[in-house]
């Protein structure tokens, strides 16, 4: 599968990372355009007007395009590059990761709490198993995700993943197979590459012993 979960066989348009210099599906690159006064500005979604810049989902790749001035030679032009980009995409990628999850809730295809998420798998209802970073790995442990590809996601926060649920957190969560599941996961692994290494360290690791 592609760094942003989808299959590799896929029909699907690709663009070139202007760190890399490889091309790869859009699934696993983050946009950027330009504003009115020429700042760099991330389009996660992709709708921003104008010619779009794409870099690899990685902490590391993005800070190098500003540092390198990258983003001015993709742009043919000076831009400005504000010094907290790799923290505005990931804000974006996490609101974008929330909002899809709360949307699979509502149609019900999600649930959250051990017991429920324990349900689900036992019964193979479960196409993605939900564990929250800073979670208890001992509790975490407890719980196996599906077989196949995919079928795990671990970058969201215990507070972040509780506001996909109307909560103040949560730990476990787990999604059924479907349209909107195979979105989150797309951009789940966009965040997870992202918080891989944003400031030189791990982001998002385990925290709790309980």
């Amino acid at each position: 599968m592609t760094r942003g979960g989808r299959d590799k066989d896929r029909d699907e348009a690709e663009r070139r990372c202007i760190v890399t210099g490889e091309s790869q599906p859009k699934a696993g690159l983050i946009r950027f355009g330009l504003g009115p006064d020429r700042q760099v500005v991330p389009d996660v979604l992709g709708r921003l007007p104008g010619r779009g810049f794409y870099v690899v989902a990685d902490g590391d790749a993005i800070a190098k395009a500003a540092a390198k001035g990258l983003f001015a030679r993709a742009a043919r032009g000076p831009v400005t590059v504000p010094p907290e980009l790799a923290r505005d995409v990931e804000a974006q990628l996490v609101r974008r990761v929330v909002d899809l999850i709360s949307l699979a809730r509502k149609a019900g295809q999600a649930v959250t709490g051990y017991e429920k998420v324990k349900d689900w798998l036992v019964k193979d209802q479960a196409r993605v198993l939900i564990q929250a970073s800073d979670g208890s790995e001992r509790g975490k442990s407890k719980l196996r995700p599906p077989e196949g590809n995919g079928t795990f996601i671990g970058c969201l926060t215990a507070r972040e993943l509780g506001l996909s649920f109307g909560r103040d957190h949560a730990i476990h969560g787990a999604l059924a197979a479907g349209g909107l599941t195979e979105r989150v996961v797309e951009e789940a692994a966009r965040l997870a590459g992202l918080r891989k290494r944003i400031d030189g360290q791990t982001v998002g690791k385990d925290t709790k012993n309980a």
